[in-house]
C-alpha cells in the first residue's frame, strides 16, 4: 500500500482532490445539519434502537447495526455524533474507492473529475447517513469491501485476506443484501494473480467468519422462538412475495406443508374474499414490493395478532420471529409450486421498481411527522420529542433524478459492457480491467437477482449498487472513447 499512499500525497492533482474532499465533506455536512438538525427516523429505526437497548443477539433485522448502536452508545449518546460518524465513514470509503480506481486504472482527467464529484458530492449520501438506520453503515462497509476486491484482483497482498474477510463479515451482519457478497469474494480471489494457498486462505477466512455468525444467529433465534432461523424476516418476505400471485393461482390448501401454513391460508382466503379485485391490484402494483408487509390489515399482520401475543421486553421480536417460522414453509411452497406465476405476478412487475427505484422513505423527512418516538428520545437523551427541519419535502426535489440515473446507469453498463466484449480484440485494454469487469458483471447480476426475487426495490437499497455502476460506466466509457478516437485518427490518416 505504500506506493498507493505515495501516489496520493506526492501527486499534486491527487493532493488537491484530497483537500477538496476534506473541505467539501465538512462544508456540506455543516450546511446540511443546519437544514436538518435532527436525524431521520422511520419504523425500522425503532427496531434497531430497541435491539441495541436490550443488547439482543438476534432481531427482526440483521443484528450488526444494533450492535453498532450499542457500542456507539457506550461512547456517546449524541444523535449528531452518530449520524456524523456514519457520514464520515461513507465519505472515507468513497475517497478510498476513488483513489483506488485512479491508481489502478489511470482513467482520463474528465472521467476522474466526474467520478470525484459523483462519489464525494452526491446529495443522496447526506440523506442516507442522516437516518438512524443501517443504510449508511452498510454502504460504507460495502464500498470499503468492494475496493478491497479491486485490490485483490489487481494488486494482491497477504493482508487483504484479513481485511476482506473482516469487511465481508461486518457487511453480512448489517444487511441481508449482502447475501450474494460471498460469491463475489470467492470470484475475486479466483481472478487474482497469487498463489493457490493465499486464494484458499482468503476464501476460507471469509466463509468461516460467516459460518460462525450464521450458526450463532440461528442458535440465538432458537432460544427465543424455538426454531433455528438465520433471519427473523425471511418467512415474512417469502410469504409477502408469494401473496402477490395468490389470487391468480389455484391453491390446494390440503397440500400445504404444515398445519400453520393451513392456518395462514385461511387468513389469506378471508382477506381476498373481502378485497375489491380492481382496486386491490392498483394499490398492489403501485407499492415497491412489500404491500403485505406494510398494510395493517394484510393476512400476515392479522395472523400475527391472532396467534401470538406480545409480551414485555423482547415480546414483539419473539412473536415476529415465531410468525416468520410459520410463514416460511407457506411462501416457499407457493413459489416452488408456481414458479412461472411468481415470475409473472411478482418478479416482472418488480422489474419496474428496479429500473426506477422509488424514493420511498426518502420522499419526506421523518415521514412528514413533527415528532419522534419516545424510544429515540430516551436513547439520545433528547429534551423533547419535537423535531424541526427547514422543509419536510425539500429532499424529494434534490433526489428526484437519482432513481432515473440508476436506470440509465444499468442500461449504460449493459450497453458499454456488450460493446467492450464484442470489440475486446480490437480495444487496447488491460487484463486487470478485464478481470475487474467480470467481477462488476457478476455483482450487477447478483444485485439484480436478489432485488427482483427476494426483497423490495427502493432507492436507498440501491445506493451502493449505484456507486458501482456509475464508476464502471465511466471506466468503460473512457476506454471505448479512447478506442474510437484512435480508430478515427487511423481512418483519417488512411484517407489522406
Amino acid at each position: 500500500m505504500r506506493p498507493f499512499f505515495t501516489f496520493i500525497i506526492k501527486e499534486r492533482a491527487n493532493r488537491n482532490y484530497l483537500w477538496i474532499a476534506l473541505a467539501g465533506t465538512a462544508v456540506l455536512w455543516v450546511v446540511f445539519k443546519l437544514c436538518y438538525p435532527f436525524p431521520d427516523f422511520f419504523s425500522d429505526s425503532y427496531s434497531y434502537i430497541f435491539a441495541a437497548a436490550a443488547n439482543l443477539d438476534v432481531s427482526i433485522w440483521p443484528i450488526g447495526y444494533s450492535k453498532f448502536l450499542y457500542a456507539f452508545h457506550l461512547v456517546s449518546h449524541s444523535d449528531l455524533a452518530l449520524v456524523t460518524v456514519q457520514y464520515l465513514l461513507v465519505q472515507l470509503a468513497s475517497t478510498y474507492l476513488f483513489f483506488s480506481i485512479v491508481y489502478l486504472f489511470q482513467p482520463s482527467k474528465m472521467v476522474v473529475r466526474v467520478l470525484f464529484i459523483f462519489l464525494l458530492f452526491d446529495p443522496l449520501t447526506l440523506y442516507i447517513c442522516n437516518y438512524v438506520n443501517s443504510d449508511g453503515l452498510f454502504a460504507a462497509l460495502s464500498i470499503f469491501w468492494f475496493s478491497e476486491l479491486l485490490w485483490i484482483i489487481c494488486r494482491p497482498r497477504w493482508y487483504q485476506i484479513v481485511s476482506q474477510g473482516v469487511l465481508l463479515f461486518l457487511a453480512f451482519t448489517v444487511r441481508n443484501n449482502a447475501y450474494y457478497y460471498p460469491v463475489l469474494a470467492v470470484l475475486a480471489f479466483l481472478l487474482s494473480r497469487q498463489s493457490v494457498y493465499r486464494k484458499l486462505a482468503g476464501i476460507a477466512l471469509g466463509l468461516v467468519l460467516l459460518g460462525v455468525f450464521v450458526v450463532r444467529t440461528r442458535e440465538a433465534a432458537y432460544r427465543i422462538t424455538g426454531t433455528r432461523q438465520f433471519s427473523l424476516f425471511t418467512g415474512w418476505q417469502l410469504a409477502n412475495n408469494a401473496l402477490y400471485m395468490y389470487d391468480r393461482i389455484d391453491v390446494d390448501s390440503t397440500q400445504l406443508p404444515t398445519a400453520r401454513s393451513k392456518l395462514l391460508d385461511r387468513e389469506v382466503r378471508a382477506f381476498f374474499a373481502h378485497v375489491p379485485e380492481g382496486a386491490y391490484h392498483d394499490i398492489l402494483y403501485g407499492n415497491p414490493g412489500n404491500f403485505f408487509l406494510q398494510y395493517p390489515m394484510s393476512p400476515l399482520k392479522v395472523y400475527l395478532l391472532r396467534h401470538y401475543h406480545f409480551g414485555p421486553g423482547a415480546g414483539a421480536v419473539i412473536a415476529w420471529g415465531k410468525a416468520s417460522a410459520d410463514f416460511e414453509p407457506f411462501g416457499r411452497y407457493l413459489i416452488a409450486s408456481h414458479p412461472w406465476s411468481f415470475v409473472r405476478y411478482f418478479v416482472l412487475p418488480n422489474t419496474r421498481n428496479y429500473i426506477v427505484p422509488p424514493l420511498e422513505k426518502l420522499e419526506k423527512y421523518n415521514l412528514g411527522q413533527d415528532s419522534i418516538g419516545g424510544m429515540a428520545v430516551e436513547w439520545f437523551d433528547l429534551p423533547t420529542p419535537r423535531v424541526r427541519v427547514v422543509s419536510k419535502d425539500m429532499q424529494s426535489s434534490f433526489l428526484f433524478l437519482l432513481p432515473w440515473l440508476f436506470g440509465v446507469a444499468n442500461l449504460a453498463f449493459i450497453g458499454f459492457g456488450l460493446y467492450y466484449g464484442v470489440k475486446r480484440g480490437k480495444i487496447k485494454g488491460n487484463r486487470d480491467l478485464d478481470r475487474v469487469l467480470i467481477l462488476a458483471g457478476v455483482f450487477w447480476a447478483g444485485n439484480l437477482g436478489f432485488g427482483l426475487f427476494a426483497t423490495i426495490l427502493v432507492l436507498r437499497y440501491e445506493f451502493f449498487p449505484l456507486i458501482v455502476l456509475v464508476a464502471f460506466c465511466l471506466l468503460l466509457y473512457d476506454i471505448i472513447d479512447q478506442h474510437l478516437t484512435y480508430e478515427n485518427k487511423v481512418a483519417a490518416k488512411t484517407l489522406q
